[in-house]
């Protein structure tokens, strides 16, 4: 099942199939109760505040006593009809700023996995539905804030102001993971449909202009290395996604977008502390419209270098540098503001950030964050429609109380 239309027709396509599988894995139950002994049911739920004072960060934190729009709620479950087969789902209700309209749930991810070769020694798999995208160390679980190191990931290398592009998309994904005597290696590719939200419109200015923007079939791939356990951990990710525009605004033709990002990840754990680093390079662009005042080609980069602490067993503290260059021919952003399109600063963005977690026991974690920003190259648009308004230097303090069940 390879779903290629957009990601408004995929999605009921997809939980149809989901469903089918499912009741059917019911019936068989019935003959066989072993099934329903391997069905998982899980969730959890965080609630942010996010205070800044200037520039606006998942709603009008700027303003007040800060923002309370920054809430991530999700239900997941899975069973095995077969010991060689997972049914596994997953709905997502996440609010991030706006109107309040991004909170509707929506299918997150939502798969079937056959093992075609599963030993000691190899595991050979496919998996067929809505799968979330191996990209760097963190995309695959973003949204749960127990498996990150902070409140906020990486800004440079995990967007949140255009995240559905990178999240997940609908088509198949191989994997193979090898055991080799100094480790694990793990390799994953995957076709299919990436999602094209409105984040990715607004992004890309096309907001405004009569038209929708569909995606198009794309690839993406990781070779994941873990030596010794997991004391050292490596990946390359890559990526060649597409969507295209289909103009309604007379005399502008159709055009494409593309964006190809390569990411390189390293990380070193002991038993108390880990040190984590990744660069990205990205180029992405708009082509073959007519009018080329809407063509652009941009090659960007990014990197961060982290470092968390455990201690009192349930205790983490972190400290991150993370950098992100829009263009690598304008690192400045001069250019840009010379040529009108706004200022300097929203071309880039250094953020130096410290962090606390507190696991109050395996289902309660409470966490707190403080962000010091040069530039606001990945501030959501939406929060901040005007960039000349933005402020270059800014600060911003985060709270956050997560469940899970």
């Amino acid at each position: 099942m390879i779903v290629s239309k957009s990601f408004q027709r995929s999605e009921p396509r997809v939980c149809l199939v989901l469903a089918a599988l499912l009741l059917g894995g019911t019936n068989s139950a019935a003959a066989d109760s072993s099934m329903l002994d391997t069905l998982q049911l899980h969730g959890f739920l965080s609630q942010a505040l996010v205070i800044t004072d200037h520039n606006d960060f998942f709603g009008p934190s700027s303003s007040g006593s800060g923002s309370l729009k920054y809430t991530e709620i999700g239900a997941n479950a899975s069973i095995r009809p077969h010991q060689d087969v997972l049914i596994a789902a997953q709905v997502l209700s996440r609010r991030a700023g706006g109107d309040g309209s991004d909170a509707n749930p929506v299918l997150d991810y939502g798969l079937l996995d056959y093992q075609m070769i599963s030993n000691q020694q190899r595991t050979f798999g496919v998996q067929l539905g809505r799968s979330k995208y191996p990209f760097g160390f963190y995309n695959q679980t973003r949204d749960v804030a127990f498996t990150r190191p902070s409140i906020l990931l990486p800004q440079s290398i995990y967007f949140d102001r255009t995240r559905s592009l990178a999240l997940s998309g609908d088509g198949v994904t191989i994997y193979m993971d090898q055991r080799v005597p100094t480790g694990n290696l793990r390799a994953q590719i995957g076709f299919g449909d990436p999602q094209t939200g409105d984040d990715l419109r607004r992004t890309l200015r096309l907001d405004t202009v009569p038209g929708s923007l569909d995606p198009k079939r794309s690839t993406i791939g990781q070779i994941r290395y873990e030596h010794d356990g997991g004391r050292i951990v490596a990946a390359i990710s890559a990526a060649n996604a597409n969507a295209r525009f289909d103009s309604s605004l007379p005399g502008l033709s159709n055009g494409d977008f593309y964006f190809k990002p390569w990411v390189l990840s390293l990380q070193y754990n002991e038993e108390n502390w880990s040190l984590t680093t990744e660069y990205a390079r990205r180029n992405s662009g708009l082509e073959n419209f007519n009018n080329p005042a809407f063509n652009f080609d941009v090659t960007g980069e990014s990197w961060y270098v982290q470092y968390t602490r455990r201690f009192n067993e349930n205790w983490q503290w972190l400290v991150r540098y993370d950098n992100l260059t829009s263009n690598r021919d304008d690192r400045s952003g001069s250019a840009f503001e010379a040529s009108g399109a706004g200022p300097a600063h929203s071309q880039y963005a250094e953020d130096y950030t410290l962090g606390l977690q507190w696991n109050v026991n395996p289902r309660v974690m409470i966490a707190a964050e403080y962000h010091h920003v040069d530039g606001t190259g990945w501030l959501p648009i939406q929060d901040n429609p005007d960039s000349a308004e933005t402020r270059r230097r800014w600060n911003m303090l985060l709270f956050q109380l997560s469940l899970r069940f």
